[in-house]
């Protein structure tokens, strides 16, 4: 798998734009697109894609289209100027098939990789028009009414106001969804099939994206990982869901240990996401075994490298004994609110495992939620561990008392993984299927039935 998201990244240096005039836009809905898989191998494929021209005559164009899977990746094409970022692939028009008159095409030809199944791509537009196969004036657009749409659609670009997260009316909302495992492990669950599902099905706010930087995550492949997240935040936000950007640290503990990587990672990925308004960035998951005070100095180093690509975003910073608040150090939250990190629109993570963690935690949090803006970025039904059985009465302690107070969160894990923590039973991620009693296990229905209850954002 490293050699071959080596091959791509070379490949992506090789298929950049050449520089054209600029496109002339495509009448109404002038266009149409024949796709063909005209062979396919294991892990790879060729297709051919044919464009035609309803409109009015054109000279500059360029075909846009999303791979719907995150795992399908461009790697050469041919008859334009082709590239990806993401799950956007583009194609421009080579200067001697620049010109497309009425009722004519191109026709070009690309290579894919991809790990799973091979879907179709989708939303093919020519110079920002769909192809429809067809030649009529779009619809009127109502304008967008308050409060209807997509998580994303009502909130907008969100902020930390006061001790909450707010949104784009400035009032405090609650994020709820779920944390993907290691996507260096679980990749294949994370496709088309199952975001619709987190965001259609189980009416999702929120993907976190855990990209563990050690046991086998970015620091053996900083280009690929870096790939994989940015397809995901893609995914998410053509569902209307938030994305958490989840440096995954855990091993070691101390985050510093990973500091010169996540300054590089952070750089990445905040100038390529900066004018996204549903990209949320935890900037380290889980220290261990290190003061607060190395903790806050990790994080005035790493903020400032988001800052400086992406001024606005939410930044959620990880706190001591696991990011406990310091409770499963013996501590409390006392050294945060008395040392708190020197920057704006900050939060604090909090995590808890309702098995193990109860009471005591319980009373931490509500205290600590006075005077902090938290957000738990991860937390577990069943034992710290990840397993033993679902404690159903802590849990709903816990989500209750999050309700209460306004505190996002998101559940480990929206995986297959053989532990009780997993949302789906062992081998669901060869399938389809992401909603039905089928595939759930007890901790996925508990939050799928959670999740799905409608959301409160207000929006006056």
């Amino acid at each position: 798998m490293k050699r071959l998201l080596a091959l791509l990244a070379t490949c992506a240096m090789t298929l950049g734009f050449t520089a054209l005039p600029g496109p002339q836009a495509v009448a109404a809905t002038g266009c149409k697109v024949d796709y063909t898989v005209t062979s396919q191998w294991q892990g790879g494929f060729q297709a051919g894609v044919k464009v035609t021209n309803l409109g009015e005559p054109v000279t500059g164009w360029t075909l846009k289209f999303a791979m719907p899977d995150v795992e399908q990746k461009l790697v050469q094409g041919w008859n334009a100027t082709w590239s990806q970022s993401g799950s956007a692939v583009s194609a421009a028009g080579a200067d001697w098939n620049r010109t497309l008159a009425t009722n004519t095409s191109a026709d070009l030809g690309m290579v894919g990789s991809f790990t799973g199944t091979n879907p179709k791509p989708t939303a093919f537009t020519l110079n920002g028009v769909a192809c429809t196969g067809s030649v009529e004036e779009p619809p009127p657009v109502d304008p967008p009414v308050p409060g209807a749409g997509t998580p994303v659609d009502i909130n907008g670009k969100l902020h930390v106001c006061g001790v909450h997260l707010c949104n784009q009316y400035d009032r405090p909302v609650q994020l709820r969804g779920m944390s993907t495992h290691g996507i260096q492990w679980f990749s294949k669950c994370y496709n088309t099939a199952s975001v619709d599902a987190l965001a259609e099905d189980w009416k999702s706010d929120l993907l976190r994206v855990a990209m563990y930087v050690q046991e086998g995550g970015y620091e053996t492949d900083p280009a690929g990982f870096t790939s994989r997240v940015n397809g995901l935040v893609d995914m998410a936000e053509a569902r209307g869901m938030y994305a958490m950007i989840d440096f995954h640290t855990l091993t070691p503990g101390d985050p510093n240990y990973n500091l010169d990587r996540a300054k590089t990672f952070f750089a990445s990925v905040a100038a390529r996401n900066a004018d996204k308004n549903n990209v949320i960035y935890e900037i380290a998951n889980e220290p261990n075994g290190v003061s607060w005070t190395a903790i806050k100095n990790y994080a005035e180093q790493v903020i400032p490298v988001i800052r400086a690509a992406d001024p606005d975003a939410v930044i959620i910073v990880g706190t001591r004994g696991w990011s406990s608040l310091g409770v499963s150090d013996g501590s409390n939250e006392s050294e945060v609110v008395n040392n708190p990190v020197r920057a704006a629109n900050i939060m604090y993570a909090f995590h808890f495992y309702a098995a193990s963690h109860k009471d005591s935690y319980r009373t931490t949090l509500s205290r600590a939620a006075t005077q902090l803006p938290l957000f738990v970025t991860e937390f577990g039904t069943v034992s710290a561990t990840g397993g033993g059985a679902m404690d159903r009465a802590s849990t709903t302690a816990w989500l209750d008392l999050l309700d209460q107070l306004k505190i996002g969160y998101a559940n480990w894990t929206y995986s297959d993984a053989d532990e009780s923590s997993a949302s789906f039973k062992p081998g669901t991620c060869n399938g389809r299927d992401y909603s039905s009693s089928n595939v759930l296990t007890e901790s996925g229905a508990l939050l799928m039935n959670r999740i799905s209850t409608p959301d409160t954002f207000p929006t006056s």
